[in-house]
């Protein structure tokens, strides 16, 4: 079984919806218990062998930079590529194809947090050509419905409407691509929402038959979109 060493975490974002608490800081820089985001998902990927990262950046991108630095500190080395036009997920994923060259990637977005271990199943990667984690039980229509079949991806809804079928697993915000999701990017069409979305290029691949398999995340996850998510983290015990 082949192991990735290479990640590409997407922390452009401002993050309009933590209002005052971003007006300085990129959304991923936000601390939880003392913590910037970015900085636990950058050791946990460490943690399980990831040597080098991309760190996608856009506003207040100086604010990262000066704190990740080379990623020396960290035990890996860490690059960095600039979201210009914030356009969705699906084109800021082609910022990272030089770096990722050949080589499969972890993609996460900045603002998941999950314990070091979740990074494991993600990491491990053969015989795939994608890795997409779940959840179960959390509101899919706040993100995306995912629908599996023996442990592999068969469907991907974002955001289902009321009314049409669902699933109960829950998009986690965390992958593991090989190189062929920038086939899938490059041809990307606008999305209702008027943003090229990854969901579509991830639903493609499942469209043409090839295998993305369904990782359900254990332990602790936690997408911190909003004051609400990041107030109740802080006072967890």
């Amino acid at each position: 079984m082949s192991r990735i060493t290479k990640a590409v975490v997407l922390a452009a974002g401002r993050g309009t919806r933590m209002k005052e608490l971003t007006d300085e800081l990129p959304k991923p820089m936000v601390s939880v218990k003392g913590t910037p985001i970015l900085e636990s998902i950058v050791r946990g990927l460490v943690a399980n062998g990831i040597g080098r990262i991309l760190l996608v950046v856009g506003w207040r991108k100086e604010v990262i930079v000066d704190h990740f630095g080379d990623g020396s500190a960290y035990g890996c080395s860490i690059e960095y590529a600039e979201q210009v036009v914030q356009d969705g997920t699906g084109r800021v994923v082609d910022l990272a194809r030089d770096f990722a060259g050949e080589d499969p990637f972890v993609l996460s977005y900045g603002d998941i947090l999950v314990p070091p271990a979740a990074y494991g199943p993600l990491v491990d990667f053969s015989g795939v050509e994608g890795k997409l984690s779940v959840k179960i039980d959390e509101d899919v229509r706040k993100g995306g419905a995912v629908f599996i079949e023996d442990g592999r991806v068969v469907g991907l809804v974002e955001k289902p409407p009321e009314g049409e079928p669902t699933s109960p697993y829950y998009n986690a915000g965390i992958y593991s691509f090989s190189p062929r999701i920038f086939e899938y990017t490059a041809r990307l069409e606008l999305s209702p929402r008027g943003e090229y979305e990854l969901t579509d290029a991830i639903a493609a691949q499942v469209r043409d038959g090839l295998r993305i398999e369904a990782v359900e995340l254990v332990g602790d996850w936690a997408d911190v979109r909003d004051p609400e998510v990041l107030r109740e983290l802080n006072e967890a015990e």
